[in-house]
């Protein structure tokens, strides 16, 4: 007698796992680091200033009073850019049963809401300068790298970038050192800054693990019955405080240039200012789909680019 088997069965029910795995990061170390604040116009501004250098200070006794020279503050600022993704989904997947969601458009909007934060933690880094836009340009905010001027260390015939609106050119990449955090630390904290962060790109915190440092060590940890090596270093000790080493996924390479980049922060001086939070907007409906819309208008709002410093043209 035949067996009845499985490949000639009709009706076997599908085995489909009632779970979406879903690898993409989507973490966010920049916007996480840095604070929140309200912007109340398309063009987001902010005054930034500085004490005098400090100076020898001695008067005659009984002498008449002089004044000194006011210096005014600084007005800065940044524009906001508009950031969407909008979903349709039709009535009939909405009705249908699926797996691993119940609902596609809950599912759709809380994939998009994950990927705009990853939008605006590359816009927030990049080197992008800062445009009005027109009504046929959509405006751009002034990135990062586009700001940090007085604490720069760069490859050869490299310039900094200013103010947001002159962007940072690259020059010739070297590899990363510790000689460039000492730099770049250095710097900051001589005008002012107190940084606390190294974010790095992934490439340059394996470099940094690879650093010998002067008390570092690379050595096998007992822990119960199981021995742990230690490969990676997650804290710099530098002579002007500790900094905690962050790598970023979304820290790239600008297109045409192979260099990478590395920023010291202090992250009191920087914020996300939103001049709209994040929105879910429904549009008119055209037919048997619903269009929702989420949306987010912000912009970097750097408090005092003195007080961070950026390592440029890194070699990957």
């Amino acid at each position: 007698m035949a067996t009845f088997q499985t490949y000639t069965s009709i009706g076997n029910r599908e085995d489909l796992s009632d779970v979406i795995y879903n690898i993409s990061p989507t973490e966010t170390p920049f916007m996480s680091s840095v604070g929140k604040t309200k912007a109340t116009a398309t063009y987001h501004e902010w005054q930034t200033d500085s004490l005098a250098a400090a100076a020898a200070n001695a008067v005659v006794e009984g002498d008449t009073a002089s004044d000194i020279t006011v210096t005014p503050t600084v007005r800065v600022g940044n524009r906001t850019q508009i950031s969407s993704k909008t979903i349709k989904i039709s009535g009939t997947m909405e009705a249908i049963n699926k797996a691993g969601r119940k609902s596609e458009k809950a599912y759709q909007l809380a994939k998009v809401s994950a990927e705009l934060k990853r939008d605006m933690e590359k816009a927030l880094l990049n080197n992008t300068v800062a445009s009005a836009g027109n009504a046929t340009t959509a405006r751009t905010l002034g990135g990062l790298q586009t700001w940090l001027n007085s604490n720069y260390v760069g490859g050869t015939n490299g310039t900094a970038g200013s103010l947001g609106t002159t962007a940072r050119v690259s020059g010739t990449d070297a590899a990363f050192t510790e000689a460039m955090i000492k730099t770049a630390v250095k710097s900051a904290y001589t005008n002012g800054g107190t940084p606390t962060i190294l974010m790095t790109t992934p490439t340059q915190k394996v470099n940094v693990s690879a650093f010998t440092g002067v008390a570092a060590q690379r050595y096998m940890a007992p822990s119960n019955k199981a021995t742990t090596i230690i490969g990676a270093a997650d804290i710099y000790l530098s002579d002007f405080g500790t900094l905690s080493v962050v790598p970023n996924r979304f820290m790239t390479a600008d297109s045409g240039d192979s260099g990478e980049v590395a920023f010291v922060l202090d992250p009191e001086y920087a914020a996300v200012a939103y001049l709209r939070p994040f929105q879910t907007n429904e549009l008119a409906k055209s037919g048997d789909a619903d269009v929702t819309q989420l949306l987010v208008e912000y912009t970097l709002e750097v408090k005092n680019q003195a007080a961070h410093a950026i390592i440029a043209d890194l070699a990957e």
